[in-house]
């Protein structure tokens, strides 16, 4: 399906202690984002990083959350940016950063959408409040800041609470759950495909029960994609890596099939980390996988890598 699609890379670290997800933007831009989106022929522009701080307190006073105005104002500009872009007509695709930055996403993906779904494609929930969180890092609750729980400098973010409702979101690939988090999970019956539930289950049929679940509630779906669900061996380049993921094979299954779903309205890859990663894998890995959401096939690679060495001959 061919689409309007406007990056916008959000350079943010803060949501954890890890320096090196706010150079993940222009990790995946130069691993030949733009290059392979066109190639499909999508209809692409780049809208740039967004501005913002890189520093702020570590922690808020006698309060367990970390760097809460920095990301707080950071999240606004999202939100303001991600509206402005559906409002044009065109579909936000969000680089991160870490994954605090899907608070600001959702919030101007939800002010046009009444009944937004959430697929969470991550090992983690991030669920957390201030008050079950064992760090204190934001990147650990947006998803409960975006249902509207936690603390009320986030849930506010974009002037108004409960971006998402708990019945309107999956999570897939999940197996570093928190306590805290799993009973809230529990609570609100949230649907959740751990990473042993896709292996035993297999992606087609994750994908095809979460798409007909969300379809069936929501007037369009967010992908928040989130590289450390998949196995750290294959996406060495993320800062909280959990062991037995999915793999790169199965993600690529997943967005390929997602690709398909006319309903999808928004996207977000998360947690690239070029610091930490090896020749550059996670990030051009991570390309693929949305050359993929976006309609490339291994047929419209081999066109594409043909077509460049062609032009190089040609010089």
């Amino acid at each position: 399906m061919k689409r309007k699609i406007s990056i916008v890379g959000v350079p943010m670290w803060l949501g954890q202690t890890r320096y090196g997800t706010n150079l993940g933007p222009q990790g995946i831009r130069c691993a030949g984002l733009m290059e392979r989106l066109k190639g499909v022929g999508q209809d692409v522009v780049d809208e740039g990083n967004l501005p913002i701080g890189i520093t702020g307190c570590f922690r808020q006073s006698g309060e367990n959350i970390k760097n809460v105005k920095t990301l707080v104002d950071s999240s606004e500009k999202l939100a303001a940016k991600v509206s402005n872009i559906i409002q044009e007509g065109r579909f936000p695709l969000v680089l991160g950063g870490d994954h605090s930055i899907a608070m600001g996403t959702l919030a101007g993906v939800a002010k046009h959408y009444k009944n937004v779904g959430v697929i969470w494609y991550d090992a983690h929930a991030d669920m957390n409040t201030p008050e079950t969180s064992p760090t204190g890092n934001i990147h650990g609750m947006p998803l409960a800041a975006s249902m509207g729980l936690g603390h009320s400098a986030l849930t506010n973010i974009g002037g108004y609470q409960g971006k998402v409702k708990p019945e309107h979101i999956v999570l897939i690939g999940a197996r570093d759950v928190d306590k805290g988090e799993q009973q809230l999970i529990e609570e609100k019956h949230i649907k959740m495909y751990t990473a042993n539930d896709v292996k035993r289950l297999g992606m087609e049929v994750v994908i095809a029960e979460t798409v007909r679940y969300l379809s069936e509630r929501c007037d369009g779906i967010h992908l928040s994609f989130d590289v450390d669900g998949i196995d750290p061996a294959e996406f060495p380049g993320v800062g909280t890596p959990v062991a037995d993921g999915l793999s790169y094979k199965e993600s690529l299954q997943a967005v390929r099939l997602l690709a398909a779903a006319e309903n999808l309205i928004s996207a977000e890859f998360v947690e690239v980390n070029p610091l930490l990663d090896k020749d550059d894998m996670t990030a051009r890995l991570t390309v693929n996988l949305i050359g993929a959401l976006f309609g490339e096939t291994a047929k419209s690679k081999q066109v594409q890598r043909t077509d460049r060495k062609r032009s190089a001959e040609a010089i």
